[in-house]
Order: C-alpha cells, then sequence, then structure tokens
C-alpha cells in the first residue's frame, strides 16, 4: 500500500536502494565519476569541540561557535546562571556546561563574544 504523503515512487526508492548499496557495504564511495563525491572537509574548516591543542585563535573561535550554536536566542544581556540554565535545557556538551560554570557569578554578559572572551584562556 502507498501512502499519499511519499514523493518518490516504488520504482524510484528501489533504484535509489540499489544506487546506495555499494556505499552502505563498502563504507566508502563506489562512483566512477569522482564529481558525484561529497567533497572532503578542508583544512582549514573549523573544528567545533571545546578542546585544547589549536592555535589560540583557533581554539577561540571554535569556543565562541560552539557556545553561538548552543546559546542562539539567548536574550542578551544575561548572568551565569542564565546561560548555564539554557545550556542544560539546549542538552548543550558537559565540558562546555563545565566551563561556563567557571565565570563569576556577579557579572553581567551582553553578547556570546563576551562569554568566549571571558572562557578564552589561551594555553
Amino acid at each position: 500500500m502507498q501512502r499519499g504523503s511519499d514523493r518518490l515512487s516504488r520504482h524510484h526508492d528501489d533504484e535509489m536502494k540499489h544506487q546506495l548499496q555499494g556505499l552502505l557495504r563498502s563504507g566508502h564511495p563506489t562512483r566512477a565519476e569522482e564529481w558525484h563525491d561529497p567533497e572532503p572537509l578542508a583544512d582549514d574548516d573549523p573544528e567545533l569541540v571545546v578542546s585544547g591543542g589549536r592555535a589560540p585563535s583557533d581554539a577561540f573561535e571554535a569556543l565562541r561557535l560552539e557556545l553561538a550554536r548552543h546559546l542562539a536566542r539567548t536574550p542578551f544581556p544575561a548572568h551565569r546562571g542564565d546561560l548555564l540554565r539554557v545550556l542544560r535545557e539546549r542538552h548543550a556538551p558537559d565540558p562546555l556546561t563545565e566551563r561556563v560554570e567557571e565565570l563569576p557569578g556577579d557579572r553581567t554578559y551582553r553578547s556570546v563574544q563576551d562569554v568566549a572572551k571571558a572562557l578564552h584562556r589561551p594555553r
């Protein structure tokens, strides 16, 4: 039985499964034309992790991007407690939440940039 909300016909769906079968079995692209394959990650793509081991500017940018991802649409200015509440509601990674817990509780932060500057400690 076919539902009315399907965009693809049963034949087209089977054809797509057949095309992907080699990729799913081998774990790497199996097409003869390379232009069909997705582009690999570039060396200068930012990593979205909160850990050390990179240049200070890269670490700051990664921290700022991770904060922005989880604090998007957060009303600023905000205090440490407000930031922690939002991070926990949005299931932010524990290392990020633990770093925000280290912020002073009496300070007000005007933006994600302010929070990143307060958290960033070059190693």
